[in-house]
């Protein structure tokens, strides 16, 4: 890496590279070598920056978890609207790249060890996130929480999957209403609390009964 050079920029243009080469040759059939070459660097700054091949592909999910979790680490107010929002963040910085995200996508598709980094990576995000609600939300069900965090990550992956495929223009906006939709484990303990329940005779006419709930609700 040359002085000067932003670190995250730097790390992205030889995923860039990289990827384009396994694209055209295979995965298999690039070499490091030929990745430093197309990428302007030498052998042994690629090894500085990255400890394989394999790695290059996930490099830019390095810096996507170093700034979820500095998001995460000031954020204030609701932690699981938290967590959405960084989730959110994420996918607006893969949308921005989204020619690398297809690239990938496609070579990934292709090699079985890379769909097993893929799946840990994902882990990866999981679990930075359910971390942050077990400090954030101590009292908050463990289920409730690793239950949220698994539904938000395969929502983001879900809508990032169909936009490198070309199915889907779906941008943040999208994601937002998508993840507002996800049960927080705080809400369902509200949800009972306000439960209403009412008795009414065998033979009073549906109407009536839509009328009498319709009043009493509207003076609880």
């Amino acid at each position: 890496m040359r002085a000067g050079d932003d670190p995250a920029r730097f790390r992205l243009t030889v995923v860039d590279q990289a990827l384009r080469l396994f694209a055209d040759k295979g995965y298999e059939a690039t070499t490091v070598d030929e990745i430093a070459e197309a990428a302007g660097i030498s052998r042994r700054t690629f090894f500085r920056q990255f400890r394989s091949k394999e790695d290059v592909i996930f490099a830019d999910h390095e810096s996507q978890l170093a700034q979820a979790a500095q998001y995460l680490e000031g954020a204030q107010g609701d932690p699981w609207e938290a967590v959405c929002e960084a989730v959110v963040q994420v996918f607006e910085r893969f949308t921005q790249w989204r020619d690398i995200a297809a690239r990938r996508y496609r070579v990934v598709r292709r090699v079985p060890a890379l769909r097993e980094r893929e799946i840990v990576t994902v882990f990866r995000y999981e679990r930075l996130f359910t971390d942050y609600l077990r400090y954030r939300l101590p009292e908050a069900p463990d289920l409730a929480r690793v239950q949220f965090t698994a539904a938000v990550t395969a929502t983001h992956n879900y809508l990032l999957r169909r936009m490198v495929r070309g199915e889907s223009d779906a941008g943040a906006a999208d994601l937002r209403v998508e993840l507002a939709a996800i049960p927080r484990g705080p809400a369902r303990a509200r949800d009972a609390d306000e439960l209403v329940v009412a008795v009414f005779p065998k033979g009073m006419p549906a109407r009536r009964v839509a009328d009498l709930l319709a009043h009493r609700l509207g003076t609880l």
